[in-house]
């Protein structure tokens, strides 16, 4: 069975097995939820400025 075949989970879900995985693909497991923490970040700003915009309207 050839070794690439073997379907490996592209997403990182919390808790999910990790004895198996090599430093190459913790590494990557890394990155890709820090880039998601990234984007988590940006929206929790841009709804802050969403809602203080909202609310500097209602304030008139």
């Amino acid at each position: 069975m050839d070794e690439d075949a073997v379907d490996k989970p592209r997403t990182h879900a919390v808790g999910m097995d990790i004895e198996t995985m090599s430093v190459e693909e913790l590494s990557e497991r890394i990155s890709l939820l820090e880039a998601e923490i990234v984007r988590l970040r940006a929206a929790i700003t841009a709804r802050g400025a969403t809602r203080q915009a909202a609310e500097s309207v209602f304030k008139l």
